[in-house]
């Protein structure tokens, strides 16, 4: 399962290749042994042909995510081969097909009972316990990646643990005291870099052409700050494999491969998934968007990038500004991808001081990031860092709160940082903290929500400049309509609507979710943020 990604790649990287292409190809083509004959790593489409199809497309589930976290009863073949016998009978229905062969997902957190005598901290506390999965056992039939330790699910329909989420999820956790929980979770990471060769979406086989935005570093960082500096050796050799995993390919070609970009500056990164068909998870979704727009390959590549941005979605990834059937997102150098890529490079720094050649290159891509975030991504005339467009060579015309990722890993300036204080002072504060975008687009990653990891993310970033008043304020308005949305529902939920908090958020392709792991994590964070300072 190391090379898994590498095995995607080949199989459904179907697009005219370069000369410098083919190179990777040729590295691809020497593990296909490896991993041809591993069938768990299959994933639902794969397995069920027309019927994944059929049952994805018939909506037999209102949510897509429903069926590819199904449980079969039986070996797939099996119910293959009733399928295509049964289907063809007078009065088969589909739905009763599909329930009789498959053991359907509950819900995570849906049915805890809210106590209102709790308090908002003493609900979050309460419910660590309910979204905790012991160490999974592997069960045949599912798409389950089983992880050796206890892990964290954010709640509602997200039923594994999910990447970027659990370093805000983690936050909470260490203010919970439940230290063996946040090395838990680490220890996994660390796992899926091992045998699959980075971290995925989240730990399905349908997620595995794809990763999200890269935290790992960043878990080290919380954990050593608890634990001390020897955490750095125990993590370092998994920290350094998934940067490879993100580097993979920068210097076998002079055109944009995998999730490298060469430019002026030095190599940049891109989100990039590995598969270039539906997402498993929406497929019909997808399918539609695509058949409707004319779309192909890379319209899907594209949409599954999105969601490797952990932005999915947001109009940052459109080229219009505005509709889904522009998205680009390979087109694009995001912000915050390099800017966390500069913090996962510092952390690598900090972790093999004894590799001199290693951390020579470190330092080197980390210089070539600062210069490209100040001459190619910094926008001059608003006073935020903007999204690049390598096809079009220029930057976009979205502002969103990805402008504070250079600040929270400090590669800004002082003068940048003064100017995105009062940018976002001026257009991004609102009365329940800070909006994720300023278009109002209906995607759930525009305005008017607002999102734990972000307002996380803005406060941390503008503290560390020394912009206190202005971090405290959102800070504040954050706590205070968690608080009031708790008040209101016994919930803490996915995504907030900061414009006008008599409101529930919206947008995006199912219900807002309550639980809720990276929510609970931000709040308590921030309540003991706001009592320190």
């Amino acid at each position: 399962m190391r090379h898994l990604y590498l095995f995607l790649l080949l199989i459904l990287f179907v697009q005219c290749k370069t000369d410098t292409d083919k190179k990777v190809d040729q590295a691809v083509q020497s593990v296909l042994t490896e991993v041809s004959e591993q069938p768990e790593i299959k994933t639902p489409d794969e397995f069920l042909g027309d019927l994944f199809t059929e049952v994805q497309l018939q909506q037999v589930f209102k949510d897509g995510k429903t069926f590819v976290d199904c449980t079969a009863k039986y070996p797939y073949d099996e119910i293959v081969s009733r399928y295509n016998e049964q289907k063809v009978e007078p009065g088969f229905e589909l739905e009763a097909f599909v329930l009789e062969h498959f053991e359907t997902p509950p819900l995570i957190s849906t049915d805890f009972k809210s106590d209102p005598n709790r308090t908002p901290k003493e609900h979050v506390e309460a419910l660590w316990p309910v979204l905790e999965r012991k160490a999974d056992d592997g069960e045949k039939g599912s798409t389950l990646l089983p992880l050796p330790e206890p892990y964290i699910v954010p709640g509602g329909r997200f039923r594994e643990v999910y990447y970027w989420d659990s370093y805000f999820t983690m936050i909470g956790l260490a203010e919970s005291g439940k230290m063996e929980l946040v090395e838990s979770m680490l220890d996994n990471f660390a796992y899926l870099i091992e045998t699959i060769g980075h971290i995925p979406n989240g730990n399905r086989t349908y997620y595995v052409s794809r990763s999200q935005p890269p935290f790992f570093a960043y878990m080290i960082n919380l954990y050593a700050a608890h634990r001390g500096d020897e955490v750095y050796e125990t993590y370092r050799d998994a920290l350094r494999e998934e940067y490879q995993f993100w580097m993979k390919g920068c210097s076998e070609s002079s055109e944009p491969i995998l999730h490298c970009v060469p430019t002026e500056q030095g190599i940049m990164n891109r989100y990039y998934d590995a598969r270039n068909i539906p997402r498993q998870e929406s497929y019909r979704e997808d399918y539609e968007l695509v058949e409707k727009a004319g779309g192909g390959e890379k319209m899907y590549r594209d949409l599954r990038s999105g969601a490797e941005s952990g932005w999915d979605y947001s109009t940052r990834w459109f080229a219009d500004a505005r509709t889904m059937a522009t998205i680009e997102t390979t087109d694009i150098i995001p912000v915050d991808l390099n800017a966390l890529l500069y913090g996962m490079e510092a952390v690598l720094v900090r972790s093999f001081p004894e590799d001199t050649a290693f951390v020579k290159d470190l330092q080197d891509r980390m210089e070539d990031r600062k210069n490209f975030m100040t001459q190619v991504l910094w926008n001059e005339e608003k006073g935020i860092f903007s999204d690049y467009n390598w096809v079009d060579k220029k930057t976009t015309s979205v502002s969103s709160l990805a402008t504070v990722y250079p600040l929270f890993v400090g590669m800004a300036t002082q003068e940048q940082a003064d100017k995105i204080a009062t940018y976002i002072r001026n257009n991004f504060l609102k009365p329940g903290g800070v909006v994720t975008s300023l278009n109002h687009s209906g995607q759930q990653w525009d305005a008017p929500n607002g999102w734990a990891p972000l307002q996380w993310m803005t406060v941390m970033g503008l503290e560390r400049y020394g912009h206190s008043d202005l971090a405290r304020t959102i800070a504040e308005r954050w706590v205070a309509l968690n608080e009031k949305v708790y008040a209101n529902t016994g919930k803490f939920v996915e995504k907030y609507n900061v414009e006008d908090m008599s409101l529930e958020a919206g947008g995006g392709e199912y219900p807002v979710q309550d639980g809720f792991g990276w929510s609970n994590g931000v709040y308590l964070g921030f309540k003991a943020y706001l009592a320190e300072n």
